[in-house]
């Protein structure tokens, strides 16, 4: 009996990728701007079929090379949308940037080497530290999607400040809340600005490393940035302010809940059952975000409670 169930659970975890479109992510280059193009991923949770294809990813044809922007979730995903940009140029990758250490957006970093791989300091720092956790961690959430992929930690400390590259004045913004190190980058030339996952649009917003008060002074400065063209980390571009004002609604009212969770000293599994208010009912994966969100913030905020309190 066991050796039959053991085959069964081997059985289940292997065809499920087997039956993902071959390991086709199926990227498609969506034109933003001039010479600046968009992967729009999925607004889902990483699983078998999607193979982690669940971040917005891109890149700018300058005159001096391509700058990536992110790099997805595998060696597959990043060797992908390295085809896709083949499509379009045959320009040398000049740059490749990670806006911050969570495991979507730098474990296709290998397919782009010897290109260099850019990072704040606290993101290369995150990568070096994480990067192995989050490639095994995402082996067992998309199993064969994951074959072969490593963490490729950024050789190259990313300074804030302005770039200029091959014609495109390119602004490097350091911001955090989202994680303790969060990149934007604003291409000047065209008004793109790649927001990175301080910003969401119809997708929750995630927190397994968020400092929500500096989250909201970070969305408080990206809604002054002149931009033309706003890419969110996750969900549909805009060019207006609809995605950071979404953003912060949902963020200012996960807060408040938690804190008046804390403050009735509701349990986990009470504040868990908050009805959610319609206005974002059409977010994807509210319901689930949300109670992974009172795992990752509410001890937090309870233990501040109690200090108060004593």
């Amino acid at each position: 009996m066991r050796r039959l169930l053991g085959g069964l659970v081997l059985f289940i975890f292997f065809s499920q990728p087997l039956f993902a479109a071959k390991f086709d992510y199926g990227l498609n280059a969506k034109p933003v701007a001039d010479n600046t193009y968009l992967f729009i991923g999925k607004k889902e949770d990483f699983n078998f079929q999607n193979g982690g294809n669940i971040v917005n990813s891109g890149f700018i044809i300058t005159d001096e090379g391509v700058v990536v922007i992110d790099t997805g979730s595998s060696r597959r995903y990043g060797e992908q949308m390295l085809a896709e940009i083949r499509k379009q140029t045959n320009k040398p990758i000049f740059k490749v940037i990670n806006t911050h250490h969570h495991p979507d957006h730098f474990l296709g970093n290998q397919a782009f080497k010897p290109a260099p791989i850019a990072a704040l300091k606290g993101t290369v720092k995150g990568i070096k530290n994480s990067g192995d956790m989050f490639a095994e961690n995402l082996y067992r959430m998309t199993g064969d999607w994951m074959r072969g992929t490593e963490a490729v930690v950024p050789d190259i400390t990313l300074q804030p400040g302005i770039e200029e590259i091959g014609g495109h004045e390119l602004e490097y913004i350091e911001l955090s809340g989202h994680t303790g190190s969060d990149l934007a980058v604003f291409d000047r030339t065209t008004g793109v600005l790649f927001a990175g996952d301080l910003v969401f649009h119809n997708r929750t917003l995630t927190t397994p490393h968020a400092i929500p008060e500096k989250w909201f002074v970070a969305l408080d400065k990206l809604a002054k940035l002149p931009f033309k063209v706003l890419i969110p980390g996750h969900g549909e571009p805009v060019s207006d302010l609809s995605a950071i004002e979404q953003t912060r609604d949902y963020l200012r009212w996960l807060v408040t809940t938690l804190e008046n969770g804390a403050n009735k000293g509701l349990s986990m599994n009470e504040v868990m059952q908050t009805e959610i208010p319609a206005r974002f009912a059409g977010l994807a994966l509210v319901k689930s975000e949300l109670n992974r969100s009172v795992v990752h913030l509410y001890p937090g905020i309870e233990k501040k409670t109690l200090h108060k309190l004593n």
